[in-house]
């Protein structure tokens, strides 16, 4: 092993999670790669090791009560670690679920907006001058008293309230008003106000419409007796279709009635405010003749050729200005100049189509760490370790390599670079490569390699094989589409009138740089048209709780193809602990009825609900089945221990002393997925989904692993191992979003042999992919751009890999040609 040079950091004894007493020494100052294959121990060693440690010695320094309000980790089980600097994480994570985080809070861009109008904005004649906060959603001066500055208002509308236009307020027009005694009152009172109830809807007055779908109004009218109705007569109360919606949603106590009102309502925005969230104070001051809510729904590229020629003013000039309208101050060229450096950087990255009210929920991890290292770019830190989590993914080569250009820019800056990275462009930028493994989980966890790259190609490591072209390439015979799915006229977000073609039966990738429109159409548009035309009720976001928003497609054909939709994405498995591998799967209700059946069980009357940690009869009850309790230490970080009674087992002792060859369930759950395949091989039920699990490269994986320890790219994989194991028939169409994100080229490859068994098995896969080998290796791709936001939306190519790789104007031609080996 080439000996490392000074000023290092090292490292003795690290045995945080699957870390196998490592001793490694890591340069300072350099640009250092962190590989090996999906769960060897790479963040483990970087984030869990290193990260962790820089942290807890930064804390020891502030004072004990204060430690309490900061978020800490715990201290990493390491015996020594010498020669580190103080260090910065900058992780893969996504928006935060709140609807008032956006793009301008999370870069602080926002503040200097409303300070420039706060300070140089053009207010109307007689107008106060509103301080910075006037001019926030997120504060009680600047938001919209309608919407709370949330900028959307939860209301009816025509289409929602009335379906079907062609049929009469007899036969059921207005499906918003309730059915049976009362919708037969409504019917009555409106025949009685003299609107003939037997017209269809399209045909009546629009007077007459409008005032039936939102008036405020309630005139009582005199129903008269009625055959096989009513024998008397009496005096009815009118409500419009809205007023009875949002009466329902205020004061119903049925949550039958609430949910089929919800039915008739739309997020819409707010009708005051415009979608801006803010008080009509703040919009109706300018800057350049534009109010705050035209710069924030700006692309920042837009943004920064606006606001240019005042940061270029001269100081002179700024300083003789006229000080009424404020916007040529030197306030205004000094505000304005820092903006523009500050968004420049974003440019950089690659993210000037991103604008500063986007939503940080609709945001990708990629996007939201690129986003951090533009901040970090700019704070001037200097001598600091920067620890960065796969900054690669989800990107663009095209977008990648600006990225890497402004990490040697933070390296330039005196800093040190630890970057986990599966992407080998990137890798091969690296000064030092650490590369870990051989294998996952218990297989790996060793330092198979620590030193410059060009020792690396000597080593024997799967990593080094993807690196140096020594991994045999995948292949397989490109297949023939079996028909189309035609979508005529989308028009979501940035996509705008396009018409898009989507073969059946075979593997298509969609690609694009960041922001070209590739999610918009996979998992919005094809997701929405298919869930549609199959009846599937809409699924709401795990973090935003709102499900996709309805489409504008013109016409769409091929549907029939379908009778089943699957969206394979990186959301979580569960939420809390008690979700896990085995449960989700399914598995652990063929393991549950195996020990239900053991002998011993029988004769106790154990059933297969005693072997849940879910239920009292077999839990702990000392930790409700959690197998840990909190543990509170005061003045340092709160931490967790092993349950002291059930020592982390989860069950009761009596349900432990039920066994099956020797193991109790606890062990089971405790057993690697390549372990328990073979304790289980004679259980078809729990076999069939473990070896699905081994084919997609996750037999490391412990059957209990509590989900919130699972990687985004661990959960998409065991929900994709979840659909193989059904042995289902028919025509099911596979909507991935970058489904190699977080995944190492020997990991990609297992991932890549099982899209094509579902494609084999006569079903569509359709995923949004960056990597060039799982493109390479498609039977069909759509090229969407040419760039992000408004400048992408478009159909750049469609075709066979190798057709695309010859397009003019694609941005992944040049990449994938490369990838192909064309000239």
């Amino acid at each position: 092993m080439t000996e490392p040079p000074d000023h290092c950091v090292r490292v003795r004894g690290a045995s945080e999670h699957n870390l196998r007493n490592v001793d490694v020494d890591i340069p300072r100052d350099a640009f250092v790669a962190f590989t090996g294959v999906s769960g060897s121990g790479k963040s483990s060693l970087a984030f869990g090791t290193l990260y962790a440690e820089a942290q807890r010695r930064y804390f020891e320094s502030v004072a004990p009560y204060a430690r309490r309000l900061l978020q800490q980790v715990g201290a990493p089980h390491v015996h020594e670690i010498t020669g580190l600097p103080p260090a910065v994480a900058l992780q893969q994570r996504r928006g935060a679920p709140s609807s008032r985080s956006t793009v301008g809070t999370i870069t602080t861009l926002s503040n200097l907006v409303r300070m420039l109008y706060s300070r140089a904005g053009t207010y109307p004649p007689g107008a106060e001058r509103l301080e910075a906060e006037s001019f926030s959603p997120n504060t009680v001066a600047g938001a919209c008293p309608r919407c709370s500055g949330l900028g959307v208002v939860h209301d009816v509308t025509e289409d929602l309230l009335v379906p079907d236009p062609s049929l009469s307020i007899r036969d059921g027009a207005i499906a918003a008003w309730p059915g049976a005694w009362q919708g037969a009152n409504l019917r009555s009172i409106v025949a009685g106000l003299g609107i003939d109830i037997d017209r269809p809807w399209r045909k009546l007055r629009k007077k007459d419409r409008d005032w039936l779908l939102w008036t405020d109004e309630q005139p009582s009218v005199l129903i008269k007796p009625e055959r096989d109705r009513i024998d008397y007569g009496y005096y009815g109360t009118f409500w419009s279709a809205r007023k009875h919606v949002m009466h329902v949603l205020a004061d119903s106590k049925s949550q039958q009635m609430r949910d089929r009102a919800m039915r008739f309502v739309r997020s819409v925005p707010c009708p005051d405010c415009g979608g801006s969230g803010l008080r009509p104070e703040a919009l109706a001051v300018t800057f350049a003749g534009h109010t705050i809510a035209d710069v924030n729904a700006r692309a920042l590229t837009d943004l920064v050729d606006r606001l240019r020629p005042t940061a270029e003013l001269s100081d002179a000039s700024a300083a003789t200005s006229s000080a009424e309208s404020g916007e040529t101050t030197e306030v205004a060229v000094r505000i304005c100049a820092d903006l523009v450096a500050r968004i420049e950087v974003l440019l950089d990255l690659g993210l000037g189509y991103l604008s500063l009210d986007r939503a940080s929920t609709t945001l990708s991890p990629g996007e939201m760490q690129r986003m951090r290292i533009a901040t970090q770019l700019r704070s001037g830190l200097f001598g600091v370790v920067y620890v960065l989590d796969e900054p690669s993914a989800g990107l663009h080569p095209a977008d990648a390599e600006p990225l890497l250009d402004v990490l040697q820019r933070l390296k330039a800056s005196g800093n040190s670079l630890f970057v986990v990275e599966h992407d080998m462009d990137v890798v091969r930028r690296a000064d030092w490569v650490v590369d870990i493994g051989p294998g996952a989980g218990q297989h790996g966890g060793r330092v198979l390699y620590s030193g410059p790259i060009d020792g690396f190609e000597r080593v024997e490591s799967s990593t080094a094989d993807h690196l140096f072209g020594r991994a045999a390439p995948f292949d397989h015979e490109t297949r023939t589409p079996h028909g189309w799915l035609h979508l005529r006229g989308v028009t979501r977000h940035n996509l705008h009138d396009v018409t898009v073609d989507v073969p059946l039966c075979v593997l298509t990738a969609v690609t694009g740089v960041s922001g070209s429109g590739k999610s918009t159409l996979v998992t919005q548009v094809l997701a929405e048209v298919v869930r549609t035309y199959l009846g599937v009720v809409a699924e709401a976001d795990d973090e935003t709780g709102e499900t996709d928003l309805e489409v504008d497609v013109h016409d769409v054909t091929g549907l029939e193809a379908f009778d089943r939709l699957v969206r394979v994405d990186q959301r979580p498995i569960g939420r809390t602990p008690r979700s896990n591998l085995a449960t989700y799967t399914g598995m652990f209700d063929a393991v549950r009825k195996l020990y239900a059946a053991t002998e011993e069980a029988q004769a106790r009357g154990y059933t297969a609900g005693r072997f849940s940690f879910n239920v009292p009869e077999g839990r702990c009850e000392t930790c409700q089945g959690e197998g840990f309790v909190a543990v509170e230490l005061l003045f340092l970080p709160g931490s967790y221990g092993p349950c002291p009674t059930c020592r982390g087992a989860r069950y009761n002792a009596d349900t432990l002393e039920v066994t099956h060859r020797g193991e109790n369930i606890a062990d089971v759950l405790a057993m690697t997925v390549d372990d328990a395949a073979k304790f289980l091989a004679d259980v078809p039920a729990a076999a069939r989904s473990l070896d699905t699990l081994r084919d997609v490269g996750l037999g490391y994986l412990r059957l209990g692993q509590p989900a919130t320890e699972l990687s985004g790219g661990e959960a998409q994989r065991i929900k994709l191992a979840t659909e193989l194991q059904r042995a289902r028939r028919g025509h099911a169409l596979y909507l991935l979003d970058e489904p190699t994100s977080g995944l190492h080229p020997a990991d990609i490859a297992l991932l890549l042999r099982q899209l094509h068994r579902l494609v084999d098995a006569g079903n569509t896969v359709v995923l949004v992919e960056h990597d060039l080998d799982v493109i390479a290796n498609a039977d069909w791709v759509i090229d969407l751009g040419p760039g992000g936001g408004d400048e992408g939306g478009q159909v750049v190519a469609i075709g066979r890999p190798n057709e695309i790789a010859a397009v003019k104007g694609s941005a992944t031609a040049p990449y994938l040609a490369r990838r192909l080996a064309l000239p």
